[in-house]
């Protein structure tokens, strides 16, 4: 499970680059009850996501010619440059290289051999989000992958995650847990893009999960404010009921209602 205890590796941030930060920010408010509170005249439109005082996610104008809406996930490091080396060794693609983000941190974007894109925030005065796990907030992280293999041989290189496969039905689908994290800090998945999943439409991606109290429920309201839904509200058996959603700008996310230990 994600914790906040970050260690390398590990999922730190997630935000949302879309065309009209003022309608995403309503209809995430709708949603998850989150507020948008402006990160200042200098940050460019960008923003914090709160839910009760609380940093859960963040959101900002698309700044990347020609991309669309997307939610981006942020994996720690101690050091983005040396990151960045590792990401071009393994394969992968440098968008944005590393930067400082005032006093906060430093972050880089990346793109993986699979066309996947993703990020890192070493940790500055901001360390990460302030709350995962509880409803309205981040639980878990999962590449869609076009070629599992591919990817946990990229993502061992760069970040060092360990990997367990989990037969589930006709595919495995993969555990990703971080170097040093400990037997219980498992923080996504790998999924394959089955050629069903393919001929829908489906790309190779990252997808955050966010936990909500009540799956069919957060379905049904992101319906009626304008959101669709990819995956109706379905159980997964031992894991919880989720749903593949795209809010009215297109970006993806899931939701899940995770089965109580």
């Amino acid at each position: 499970m994600l914790t906040t205890n970050y260690v390398p590796g590990a999922p730190n941030w997630v935000d949302l680059a879309t065309p009209d930060v003022s309608a995403a920010a309503a209809f995430y408010r709708a949603l998850f009850g989150w507020e948008f509170q402006s990160a200042g005249p200098d940050a460019g439109g960008y923003g914090m996501l709160t839910l009760n005082g609380k940093t859960i996610a963040a959101v900002g104008p698309i700044m990347e010619q020609g991309a669309g809406s997307s939610w981006t996930l942020y994996f720690d490091t101690p050091d983005a440059n040396a990151t960045a080396d590792a990401v071009k060794r393994a394969g992968g693609s440098v968008r944005a290289e590393p930067m400082d983000v005032f006093t906060a941190g430093r972050m880089a974007q990346f793109t993986d051999p699979g066309g996947a894109m993703f990020a890192v925030w070493q940790p500055g005065e901001t360390k990460g989000l302030d709350e995962v796990n509880d409803p309205g907030t981040l639980a878990w992280t999962e590449l869609l992958a076009g070629d599992p293999a591919t990817a946990k041989s990229f993502y061992s290189a760069v970040f060092g995650w360990t990997a367990q496969d989990m037969p589930m039905g006709d595919f495995n689908y993969t555990v990703l847990t971080p170097a040093g994290g400990g037997e219980d800090s498992s923080q996504g998945g790998i999924m394959p893009i089955s050629p069903e999943m393919a001929g829908a439409g489906v790309t190779t991606q990252w997808l955050p999960y966010f936990e909500v109290a009540d799956c069919d429920a957060v379905v049904a309201t992101a319906t009626e404010q304008g959101g669709s839904v990819m995956v109706p509200a379905t159980d997964i058996p031992g894991v919880g009921r989720f749903a593949a959603l795209a809010d009215p700008a297109g970006a993806a996310f899931n939701v899940i209602t995770s089965v109580t230990p």
